[in-house]
């Protein structure tokens, strides 16, 4: 987390947006091996967790029931130049948002990880829209053999840690010209998120 505070947020609602719109995040742990990482899609249970499952072959797997990890979410990020402010005598920067969720961690059984995934497939098919895919297209024996082959988890937040840079505490003219900027060279959903967002 970014330690200027007026980066920091307590809308929980917010936070719950960017879990469900981005969906997929980092998992760190640190274990008797080192430290280790998992990249897993993410579903915010509503209450205060958020679920995921990793391969059983990832070295994560037979660490994390019991620990305490960090999930870390990531938004939107670009470079911020500076032509884009109304004084040129400064350096370049990034801005970005991103969302650090620490908590424990606890094996689900396999009836949750089957709710999890058929969660997954109706997120992901819903938003591509059109001809959906269906679970029960796969063959039972092939469906069977990959779910055996990952688990899942459920990761109890502990900890909400989220990260809006977005240039605050600049004045409303360079925030304009930064998103204007930033909508111009392909970042437009940053430039939204600073016009709506910072102060």
């Amino acid at each position: 987390m970014h330690p200027n505070p007026s980066y920091r947020s307590d809308d929980r609602a917010l936070m719950e947006t960017l879990l469900d719109e981005i969906g997929f995040g980092t998992v760190f742990l640190t274990t008797p091996d080192g430290p280790r990482v998992a990249h897993t899609p993410l579903v915010s249970t509503g209450d205060g967790a958020v679920q995921f499952h990793i391969a059983r072959a990832n070295a994560l797997a037979r660490h994390l029931d019991g620990a305490t990890a960090l999930a870390v979410i990531n938004g939107p990020d670009a470079y911020v130049s500076p032509r884009w402010y109304s004084n040129r005598k400064t350096v370049p920067t990034w801005d970005y948002i991103s969302l650090e969720l620490e908590g424990r961690v606890r094996h689900m059984d396999d009836d949750g990880l089957e709710a999890l995934l058929h969660t997954l497939i109706e997120r992901g098919e819903t938003r591509l829209g059109g001809d959906q895919w269906n679970a029960q297209e796969t063959p039972a024996d092939i469906w069977a053999k990959l779910f055996g082959a990952i688990r899942g988890f459920e990761l109890e937040i502990l900890a909400w840690r989220p990260t809006l840079k977005l240039h605050q505490g600049t004045t409303a003219e360079d925030r304009a010209n930064i998103a204007s900027g930033l909508e111009n060279s392909g970042s437009p959903a940053l430039a939204q998120l600073m016009r709506t967002l910072a102060p």
